[in-house]
């Protein structure tokens, strides 16, 4: 059973780890440019879509259902 999800899931692990450096960097730049204690204007704009916290839950959700509707498909 494992063996067929190892590589799936595999891929959407890099994929969240991708989102999570990519976050860090991007927060750590903006902190960096903004030296005062500002929110910077792209997260005070859309607070929820520059959040990686949601975006690894959105795609780990997505690959659950995905496996569960993959073995409902084939019952």
């Amino acid at each position: 059973m494992w063996d067929i999800w190892l590589w799936p899931m595999i891929f959407v692990s890099a994929i969240m780890l991708w989102i999570c450096l990519a976050a860090v960097r991007k927060s750590s730049r903006s902190l960096q440019l903004n030296e005062k204690d500002q929110i910077p204007e792209t997260v005070a704009e859309h607070p929820y879509t520059i959040n990686p916290i949601l975006w690894i839950i959105l795609i780990a959700t997505f690959f659950a259902l995905f496996v569960i509707f993959y073995y409902w498909a084939s019952s």
